[in-house]
């Protein structure tokens, strides 16, 4: 399936009904005075959250979503009928802006979880509510109230404890697929991650954590190189970021290099992402140009205060340590919560 996270839609709630002008006309009853009834109410545009759906692919097929309008009033005090609301599923983590304004409506973050984002108008008054003692037989009625109608944008943000980031081709993707069930595009060129994955992670007896694994960032992708801003938001819900680097790369500048250029980007886009707790690891240490380099990194992320820790994702070897070291992360975070 196609991974679509952001989509504008039109929604446009029933107009209300219109009330009805009629009398009563009955044998033996001369006088029967007014009996027009109301009209009934326009359905209304809801939008809920579904832990069933993944992308907002469907929305970009179907734009428009309008509501029915609700019935006439009738003679005889009948009401008219109400017509059905208009139920829009979205993924849960979808954000629902006013697309002309950007206020945003509402944050859809919980399965089940809905908004009414367009109401329908209430119907017309019949003309049985405009009889007084100096107008018995009152010709006239209510039209119904109108539905209301606005353009929204809807944005995705994947719900995950935990975001792998770094630069393209440091093995995030080959790490997601070696700790869950999970199974991204793996190949050996830049941006073979398209879009966000996500998986789930066990550990203990009965722990988990949703982990995602982000396409690669690149200097300049807060002004948007390369994947650019796109994916960036989807690192703003977790609680802490794995930030994975490579140094069996041909063209090496040093691990420390490669942190401060991902940094800098998370800190240029804002949304605080920079002050998550971060678990920094190297990974390819099955590779002898890591194993070379390492030592050297090592030591120069320490002198700085901050723990390093090797892997490698394709053996699984130092995995376990990694893992370990998020749950630690992710449980001292709940704390502080």
């Amino acid at each position: 399936m196609k991974f679509i996270d952001e989509a504008q839609i039109y929604v446009k709630a029933g107009d209300g009904g219109r009330g009805c002008v009629s009398f009563r006309r009955e044998k033996f009853v001369p006088r029967g005075g007014p009996d027009g009834g109301d009209g009934g109410k326009g359905g209304d545009i809801i939008i809920r959250a579904s832990g069933s759906h993944r992308t907002l692919l469907d929305l970009k097929y179907k734009q428009h979503h309008v509501a029915k309008h609700g019935g006439h009033g009738k003679g005889g005090n009948r009401t008219g009928r109400n017509s059905e609301d208009v139920e829009i599923i979205v993924p849960v983590g979808t954000v629902v802006k006013n697309a002309d304004t950007g206020e945003c409506i509402v944050d859809l973050t919980a399965d089940g979880q809905c908004c009414i984002v367009a109401r329908g108008g209430m119907g017309g008054r019949g003309n049985t509510w405009f009889a007084t003692s100096t107008n018995q037989a009152p010709r006239r009625a209510q039209e119904g109230m109108k539905g209301e109608e606005l353009r929204i944008h809807l944005e995705l943000k994947l719900l995950a404890d935990v975001g792998i980031v770094g630069l393209p081709n440091v093995g995030k993707s080959t790490f997601i697929a070696r700790v869950s069930a999970a199974r991204p595009k793996i190949a050996d060129y830049p941006f073979t991650t398209l879009t966000p994955n996500l998986g789930v992670v066990r550990y203990g007896r009965y722990e988990t954590f949703v982990i995602a694994d982000i396409p690669g960032l690149i200097e300049g992708a807060h002004a948007g190189m390369g994947m650019g801003t796109r994916f960036l938001r989807h690192v703003e819900r977790t609680s802490v970021l794995l930030h994975i680097l490579d140094i069996s790369r041909e063209q090496y500048t040093g691990a420390w290099h490669d942190y401060e250029t991902v940094n800098r980007e998370l800190a240029m886009f804002g949304q605080n992402l920079i002050e998550k707790p971060q678990v920094v690891a190297i990974n390819k240490t099955d590779l002898p140009l890591t194993r070379e380099r390492i030592k050297k990194d090592i030591d120069m992320f320490q002198k700085k205060g901050i723990k390093i820790l090797p892997f490698s994702a394709a053996t699984g070897e130092g995995v376990d340590a990694v893992i370990n070291e998020i749950v630690k992360k992710l449980s001292l975070k709940k704390v502080l919560e």
